[in-house]
């Protein structure tokens, strides 16, 4: 089913070429601060996405990008500018068109991981065979199939992750928005889950826009990196990723990835720190 309709899709977009997936146009965020000047969280943020990129949005921590995310969910308002998604203008919060995982797990501890995966589509109203069948492909997708009728405080923080990818994924969002989903696990797992994303986009190719303060996460998983500084944030950087649409860690030690992240880095210090 989700398989024949993506393979139409990639057709269809190899002969129509990449449209435009997720578009911000010139967001600004203030916060009014009493018997003071507003604080201006954002200024001035444009960016496009195109279909089936993944793409990586990198900054130091405090320049706004989590601001930036939650906007693009729609589970902030901006002070002005508009983020658009094929074409329409995001009113509300994540739909059908915009799917969130946070770094943190967010998972109901109380329900099993089918019950998990399957809670948006309650309210979708699809009958009860068609979201047993959506939800058994979503976790055969991120390995998990064998663990559908256990309970997330039985799952290692890595596999908790998998199962807020699935929840998103059984929505068949156009836009995957993830804020950092790796950042609370350790060193070893944070590659495995590096991985598994990577894997898991050349298999579907979603569309995604992933945040992150780690530079060689970015690189590694994207096609493109916009770095965004800060005070206030905007866009200061778009750096292309010129590497193999499969890549495995080692590629992470090859000359050409430690010049992007040379690139990167230089363009994280700004104009001031080139020598």
């Amino acid at each position: 089913m989700f398989e024949r309709a993506v393979q139409a899709d990639r057709t269809s977009a190899a002969i129509a070429g990449p449209a435009i997936k997720l578009e911000v146009q010139n967001i600004h965020k203030s916060y009014g601060v009493k018997h003071q000047k507003p604080l201006t969280v954002l200024e001035e943020v444009n960016f496009q996405i195109f279909e089936r990129e993944l793409v990586c949005l990198v900054g130091s921590s405090g320049c706004g990008k989590s601001t930036l995310l939650n906007i693009i969910a729609g589970l902030v308002p901006p002070t002005s500018g508009r983020v658009m998604v094929d074409g329409q203008c995001v009113t509300g919060r994540p739909g059908s068109d915009r799917g969130m995982v946070f770094q943190g797990y967010t998972l109901y501890p109380w329900l099993t991981v089918a019950q998990n995966v399957a809670f948006g589509l309650q309210f979708q109203r699809m009958p009860k065979a068609q979201q047993r069948d959506r939800v058994r492909y979503f976790l055969e997708v991120v390995g998990l199939g064998r663990f559908a009728n256990s309970y997330p405080k039985q799952l290692s923080g890595g596999m908790k992750q998998r199962v807020a990818i699935a929840r998103a994924l059984a929505n068949e969002p156009a836009v995957l928005l993830m804020d950092e989903p790796f950042g609370a696990l350790d060193a070893q797992t944070k590659e495995q889950m590096q991985q598994f994303l990577l894997e898991l986009w050349e298999q579907t190719h979603i569309t995604v826009l992933m945040i992150t303060h780690d530079v060689e996460e970015a690189i590694y998983l994207s096609q493109r990196v916009y770095v965004m500084g800060a005070h206030p944030g905007r866009i200061e950087s778009e750096i292309g990723i010129q590497l193999p649409e499969h890549r495995d860690l080692d590629i992470k030690l090859s000359p050409e990835f430690v010049e992007i992240k040379r690139q990167v880095l230089q363009a994280l210090r700004g104009p001031t720190a080139e020598a």
